[in-house]
């Protein structure tokens, strides 16, 4: 999509666009851009993992001009760091409840109904396990919110407090202890593996799986029948969850930051472009023009589903946090560790 407007973006500037993929693109940027090298714009790197970035002076600021009232102000917000707009959003994301409707007629609404109804299914032998797991953090932090976890808590103007960690909270540790509950139970897989749990789902082994638009395609070419809804609750209430931006960034390095910009405002920012990124990401488009038209029923459930989702926190200290989190949950899982020690 975007190499295709090369020929126009040379003709106006006589500048050549060349896009590269990168399997680890914010990872290579942060070794290249200190050196004065890399590329003028970084394409899809989650806001959550900017953070970093701009405390490192690695990214410049964006000025969307009339442009910016034409984004949605969440994702605007989750790419403003100390009051200074760092890149131009185009998709938000978060998760939905999938489950089966050949095996699931009345979707539970607690975590209690989920293991209910997923024991019930195992004992008419119509399915394997309870529900799919595709990760140990991000993919199901609102089974983590239902029981009480938070990550970071909010001093009292609203930010993110780094010396505020919740990950070894009461209610992390008993999330953590109804996980490996499960798993012993025979209810969970051990294998967390994001492509053979999506497996599990698309082969009607389980009826329930928490994914995100990403995974839209997979599903729905699997032909398995499902339907989208909201996330069970749990002792400390609804199963609340992070939303993710992706944006669009720019080299605070590059000798050609004004063009870049006007890349992204005159040839990215447009109705026609970004309707392009929306129907080849499947994730609800940051441009207002785009998504005010969305009528695709399963983005539409899960934006229900993420009605008082919040943005990841993007703060530096977030960097420190995944590696470690899912360290203490594989752990458990595992059998390694008792939930409060890890």
């Amino acid at each position: 999509i975007l190499q295709d407007l090369a020929d126009e973006f040379l003709a106006e500037y006589n500048i050549e666009l060349v896009v590269e993929l990168k399997s680890a693109l914010r990872d290579d940027f942060q070794v290249a851009a200190p050196l004065g090298e890399g590329p003028d714009i970084l394409f899809g790197v989650p806001h959550d993992q900017a953070g970093t970035l701009v405390f490192n002076g690695l990214l410049a600021p964006i000025d969307l001009g009339d442009k910016a009232k034409d984004f949605a102000p969440v994702a605007l917000g989750a790419c403003t760091f100390d009051g200074v707009l760092y890149c131009m959003p185009y998709a938000t994301e978060n998760l939905g409840f999938f489950y089966n409707t050949d095996l699931v007629q009345e979707p539970p609404t607690t975590w209690d109904e989920v293991v209910e109804i997923g024991e019930a299914l195992k004992a008419e032998g119509k399915a394997t396990y309870i529900m799919a797991v595709t990760g140990t953090t991000y993919d199901i932090y609102p089974l983590f919110t239902a029981f009480g976890g938070y990550i970071f808590g909010k001093d009292d103007k609203g930010n993110y407090n780094p010396q505020d960690l919740g990950l070894d909270n009461e209610g992390m540790i008993a999330a953590a202890q109804w996980l490996k509950e499960q798993v012993d139970k025979g209810n969970l897989p051990t294998d967390w593996d994001w492509g053979n749990n999506h497996a599990l789902f698309e082969t009607g082994e389980v009826p329930f799986i928490m994914a995100g638009p990403w995974a839209l395609d997979r599903i729905r070419e699997s032909k398995i029948p499902y339907a989208v809804t909201n996330f069970p609750e749990g002792p400390a209430g609804p199963g609340a969850q992070r939303a993710g931006t992706q944006g669009i960034y720019i080299n605070a390095q590059s000798e050609n930051a004004l063009l870049a910009q006007a890349f992204l405002t005159e040839f990215v920012a447009t109705e026609e472009t970004m309707q392009k990124l929306y129907d080849a990401g499947k994730r609800p488009s940051a441009y207002l023009p785009v998504l005010e038209k969305t009528s695709d029923p399963d983005l539409l459930a899960m934006g229900e589903a993420g009605a008082d989702a919040v943005m990841m926190p993007a703060i530096p200290a977030m960097g420190s946090v995944w590696g470690s989190w899912n360290d203490a949950i594989v752990l458990v899982r595992d059998g390694k560790q008792e939930a409060d020690a890890a």
